[in-house]
């Protein structure tokens, strides 16, 4: 666990504790009750025989005070068999450390010589493969002295958020007995493991898949999905069992306990793109959907915090013009001209136009059954970048029945590009 660099012998030396909540103390003897052993399955069926045994076994146990090795085995309250001492257990080891949590640790540095030292200056660093993060420094205000036998003690905290080898640098700068100047470094090593795994399933909703990988349970008080700026997020919860409390109020937002080794919990969200402020959707042309916060505790309360990495979907390809038809009448008349309501979206970032909209003939038809009324192309303005333009396009339906309007295509003249943009709608032609 810790290691001294070899430069002689040291009046001084570090003794390092974790700081955490202990644990409960387990007594593994497995307790029964002797009824069970005594009585069949169908004993009860006879309350007064069941009450007169129970009697007599009670009795029995009052008159036996010896605490022999068979008695520990009773059940003589009702929480013995779940085997707690009521006893609480000091942390024995560094144990486990998970990324998100917070690395709390008490440090001791010992005089175990016959002599005082003075002058002593005293660091404490936390090492990574990335980083050197400085957690105490008395460099300004050097410990006067240690006396023999005394120590210092003190407290540092970091907040884990890197996975992997971390190593708890102690150092000690001091004079000794014989006004030497003696440098003591000491390492402490440990390793930062992932308490979760968090997969995603992306079609219109996303799925978030999270998995418990420590040996206590996760009590999440937070699953918090931060969506991009091209999106929101809504949160979607089982209909059949909605986030409500059975306590009456007393707890608003029960939390979900996800199981030790290998529980699992999953989180559903519906994406939908993000609009700005008249109505039009953003496009960015990303495939970043956002990220996750999330916070637990485990069974004595001990607080953890995780941040994924941002979380990428199927790349979306999206066109640089955009047209779709907004309204069409309810009512359309044989040969009789109607107007259809357009809009032509700019979904770049830089200005686009002037553009000509006009109807594709299709070779294999003589005549189209849905044309333009009047000017065959219409002109519009440029666009602006993610700029759009409502227009109406003044048409004719020259068949009865349902009929397609289709082939509206608009012609960017700067850039002499064609964009064949509206899909196919059908419309019903009535007779006169």
């Amino acid at each position: 666990m810790s290691s001294t660099a070899t430069q002689g012998p040291h009046s001084l030396a570090f003794r390092v504790m974790r700081l955490c909540k202990p644990s409960f103390h387990v007594d593994p003897p497995l307790r029964i009750d002797p009824f069970d052993l005594l009585s069949g399955e169908d004993f009860s069926d006879d309350p007064s025989s069941a009450s007169l045994l129970r009697r007599h076994l009670s009795s029995t146990d009052a008159v036996d005070s010896d605490l022999s090795y068979r008695n520990r085995f009773l059940i003589n309250h009702p929480t013995d068999p779940i085997g707690l001492s009521g006893l609480l257990l000091l942390p024995q080891s560094f144990g486990a450390i998970y990324l998100g949590e917070t690395f709390c640790s008490y440090i001791s540095v010992n005089n175990s010589s016959t002599s005082q030292v003075r002058d002593v200056t005293i660091k404490a660093e936390i090492q990574t493969e990335r980083q050197r993060i400085l957690l105490l420094d008395t460099s300004k205000s050097p410990v006067e002295s240690i006396r023999t036998g005394g120590r210092y003690d003190f407290i540092v905290e970091h907040d884990v958020k890197e996975l992997g080898a971390h190593t708890l640098v102690c150092s000690a700068l001091y004079n000794d007995a014989d006004g030497e100047r003696k440098y003591l470094p000491q390492f402490f090593k440990f390793v930062v493991a992932n308490p979760l795994s968090v997969r995603t399933k992306e079609t219109t909703f996303l799925e978030a898949c999270i998995e418990n990988h420590t040996k206590s349970n996760l009590f999440m008080d937070q699953v918090d999905f931060e969506p991009a700026k091209q999106w929101t997020a809504l949160r979607l919860h089982d209909q059949q069992h909605p986030p409500t409390s059975d306590l009456a109020g007393l707890i608003p937002n029960p939390p979900v306990i996800i199981r030790s080794g290998g529980g699992i919990h999953n989180y559903l969200y519906k994406l939908v793109p993000s609009s700005d402020v008249s109505g039009q959707p953003k496009f960015q042309g990303s495939s970043i959907l956002g990220k996750f916060q999330i916070t637990w505790r485990t069974n004595l309360g001990e607080p953890g915090r995780l941040q994924t990495q941002q979380i990428l979907g199927a790349p979306v390809s999206r066109k640089e013009i955009n047209m779709r038809v907004v309204e069409v009448p309810t009512a359309i008349h044989l040969n009789r001209p109607f107007s259809a309501s357009l809009n032509l979206t700019n979904q770049t970032d830089r200005q686009l136009g002037p553009f000509e909209v006009s109807l594709t003939q299709d070779e294999s038809q003589m005549e189209k059954p849905v044309a333009i009324n009047g000017l065959q192309k219409l002109m519009l303005p440029r666009l602006e970048a993610f700029g759009s333009n409502d227009f109406q396009l003044n048409l004719i339906a020259s068949k009865l029945g349902v009929q397609k309007i289709a082939g509206i295509t608009a012609l960017d003249t700067r850039e002499k590009k064609t964009y064949e943009l509206v899909p196919e709608m059908e419309i019903f032609v009535e007779s006169d």
